[in-house]
């Protein structure tokens, strides 16, 4: 029995080191050497100071930015330190009044815009830190950042399709 009892124990305390601290130090290490702009987080940098990060969405409610999608990481939008879902069903009392909130949001933001509002930009992701909206809920923002900008929406457009990843797959 103490010999099992040994192996276990020789074979856990391998494994941990292995799974625990090689293997981290080793991916982190080839990260940094490889790829270290997104190992540290694609980080944006102004001047001297970091402003955000290319993978992370920004909360605007200023009219003369395009706004993303909703985030449901709590009391502060768009908080990589609470990456979450809201998980709120469709029929949640909670997720439809966020929605109709939102909804109230661009109405106020567009008066003069009868469309119906893109479903993505009332509705937060899973991850709630989603930084790119689709081409749709671009356009659908045009004519209000055209207008609060003094541009052209044609130029606004010229903007988003040059600005417009395509498909990944």
């Amino acid at each position: 029995m103490f010999k099992q009892l040994w192996t276990v124990l020789v074979v856990f305390l391998l494994l941990t080191i292995v799974t625990g601290i090689v293997y981290p130090v080793l991916v982190t290490v080839i990260a940094q050497v490889v790829f270290p702009h997104q190992a540290n987080g694609s980080l944006i940098v102004q001047g001297d100071k970091t402003v955000g990060s290319e993978l992370l969405g920004q909360h605007f409610d200023d009219p003369k930015y395009f706004w993303g999608r909703p985030s449901a990481t709590g009391a502060f939008p768009n908080d990589a330190s609470s990456s979450t879902g809201s998980n709120y069903g469709p029929t949640n009392p909670a997720q439809f009044d966020a929605v109709k909130g939102r909804l109230e949001a661009f109405h106020k933001a567009q008066p003069d815009d009868s469309r119906p509002v893109p479903v993505e930009l009332v509705t937060a992701s899973a991850s709630g830190l989603d930084p790119e909206i689709s081409p749709g809920a671009a356009e659908f923002q045009v004519g209000r950042v055209a207008k609060q900008r003094g541009l052209s929406e044609e130029k606004v457009r010229q903007l988003v399709g040059v600005n417009t990843d395509g498909r990944s797959l």
